[in-house]
């Protein structure tokens, strides 16, 4: 904990925040590891944030001070070909938030008292009513990733899903692929705890030495229709080939920093396994992830089980490191 200088509008498209509840992420993880280039000793790390507008660029035009809004964990110029496409998260002057230059020009996190956010049009919008803050952050980041791989991996109604890691995005890609119509999904997981979490929203458990035993009695030994791999581990990402059934799909949404990784080849190419990789684009997504909220279709919030002051926060990151805690929201 420190005291730094309030940040100020440096742009005609910025707005100025004044948080009231942030999350810790396991992306977060790696940035304070050292993983994620641009990361140096002070610097503000967070990317999932709600609050009030305090101030707006002149250029600013959707939103006013006073505002309740909530944020993606990315910036996006709303204005650019990709931007015009829906790909947000592809946009040629994409910042995120709080990890340093992995994803573009650095931009100081979310875990402080104030945020200066880019192109504010597009990367806030308000936090509708029947939305509570908790289910706001987790759309703006875990929520929409988990969307975002079932959305990647074409699920159809009736497909039996696997997912591998129980972390919080884990759990919200298990939420999401039971609300789009899954016929079941089997969340792999070697930690007890989180594996009750799973079976206590609506998922069939397993640990890793009993998922292919439990998919092969659910699909008549076919394998898996789709393989999500919610880690960021190219050791569990090797191992979703394994559970998944021909012409079926694995996609990856766990954050990857390593630059190479072994895919076996010959097999995928014979079973036609399509690969694919997903990144939760909120600003696309929340529109439609945020009237399943209001409309009671799903309730991301059962993954939080910490509310901390932001002066805990080094303690929740060590909870965080041991999988004490799932998911930890900071209160302002």
């Amino acid at each position: 904990m420190r005291d730094v200088s309030e940040p100020v509008l440096e742009a005609p498209t910025d707005a100025l925040v004044r948080v009231t509840t942030a999350g810790i992420c396991g992306t977060d993880l790696h940035a304070v590891a050292g993983h994620f280039p641009g990361m140096s000793a002070g610097a503000i790390v967070g990317h999932e944030f709600v609050g009030d507008v305090i101030d707006v660029g002149a250029a600013v035009t959707t939103l006013n001070v006073g505002d309740h809004v909530m944020s993606s964990d990315f910036t996006s110029c709303g204005r650019c070909a990709h931007c015009a496409r829906g790909d947000n998260w592809q946009c040629d002057s994409r910042e995120f938030f709080g990890t340093g230059s992995a994803f573009g020009p650095a931009l100081a996190g979310a875990q402080a008292e104030i945020v200066r956010v880019p192109f504010a049009d597009s990367t806030l919008c308000r936090v509708p009513a029947g939305c509570s803050d908790e289910a706001a952050i987790l759309v703006g980041d875990n929520l929409a990733t988990g969307w975002a791989a079932i959305e990647r991996g074409q699920m159809v109604p009736g497909d039996i899903v696997a997912v591998l890691g129980g972390g919080t995005v884990g759990q919200l890609t298990s939420l999401s692929a039971q609300a789009a119509g899954a016929g079941a999904v089997v969340l792999i997981e070697p930690t007890q705890s989180r594996r009750d979490v799973a079976r206590a929203n609506g998922a069939l458990p397993a640990a890793p030495e009993t998922a292919r035993d439990m998919i092969e009695r659910l699909t008549d030994g076919e394998g898996a229709n789709l393989v999500i791999e919610a880690v960021g581990s190219p050791k569990v990402l090797s191992s979703a080939f394994d559970l998944v059934g021909k012409r079926g799909r694995v996609v990856s949404v766990g954050a990857h920093s390593g630059e190479e990784w072994p895919i076996p080849l010959a097999d995928c190419f014979r079973r036609e396994i399509t690969l694919g990789f997903a990144i939760g684009d909120s600003i696309r997504l929340r529109p439609q992830l945020l009237r399943m909220i209001v409309m009671g279709l799903l309730d991301p919030t059962v993954v939080i089980d910490r509310r901390i002051r932001l002066d805990e926060v080094n303690r929740a990151y060590d909870a965080l490191r041991q999988q004490k805690n799932l998911k930890t929201i900071i209160e302002f």
